[in-house]
């Protein structure tokens, strides 16, 4: 009796059945594989150029910032040392103006303008002047003259300050026996030009002593206390001495 089987292609050897299958798949599956690893390699090598083509535009730029940045630090180097020049003149300029004493490097400009002036008036000078002119400017310098003399005499009228000065005396008599009343009389007698006489009081010494203080104004430049105290105690007979008690200005 013959298998059902016994017609139907049957592989029953194990081993062949396994090769079999595995060259089945492997041709299967070698194009699809074939076909993945290519687009693979497609995909990575226009991943490969994008990453060139970024690295190289971000070369460029990473230049282009960096030339950027160089330049601007080249400018602010470039205004600081502007900066530090203007400086070092203007400290150059004030060494020089106190080395010349201040006030000296000032006036050197102005003699610009001064010579500026100078030909100016040179300039207004008319050489063919006509006699008016002549005439009008002799009238001029006599007015001037005249009041100029005015304003002298006038000036000369102006009283002056005289200096004057308080002064308080004290007359001492001999002993308590002398006419202090009859010595009163006698030093106001003296008069000298720029002496007035003011109050007087009797002050006493001790032991029944008594000396006159006397009061007096006198003009600085015409009487002075020398002179007093001489005239004072000629008076001999009444006079032993003379104190001048205070001085004052007025």
């Amino acid at each position: 009796m013959v298998h059902p089987l016994a017609s139907e292609k049957i592989w029953f050897d194990k081993s062949r059945v396994e090769e079999a299958e595995s060259n089945y798949y492997s041709r299967k599956y070698s194009g699809a594989a074939s076909t993945s690893s290519a687009s693979s390699a497609l995909v990575a090598d226009i991943q490969n150029i994008k990453d060139h083509i970024r690295s190289v535009l971000g070369g460029d730029s990473s230049k282009s910032a960096a030339s950027e940045i160089d330049m601007q630090r080249l400018e602010k180097l470039e205004n600081e040392n502007k900066a530090l020049k203007s400086l070092i003149e203007r400290l150059e300029g004030r060494v020089a103006a106190l080395e010349l004493g201040g006030g000296a490097p000032a006036a050197k400009p102005a003699a610009a303008p001064a010579a500026a002036d100078e030909d100016d008036d040179d300039s207004d000078v008319d050489l063919f002047a006509s006699d008016d002119e002549e005439e009008e400017s002799a009238e001029a310098a006599k007015i001037r003259e005249e009041r100029l003399a005015a304003y002298a005499a006038k000036k000369s009228k102006k009283p002056a300050l005289i200096a004057k000065s308080m002064l308080i005396l004290d007359v001492k008599p001999w002993d308590d026996e002398t006419d202090l009343k009859a010595m009163e009389e006698e030093v106001r007698t003296i008069a000298m030009d720029g002496l007035v006489w003011g109050t007087s009081k009797l002050v006493p010494v001790g032991y029944g002593i008594k000396k006159l203080q006397i009061t007096c104004v006198v003009e600085d430049d015409k009487v002075g206390t020398d002179d007093l105290e001489e005239k004072i105690t000629a008076f001999e007979d009444y006079v032993q001495s003379m104190d001048v008690v205070a001085f004052n200005k007025l």
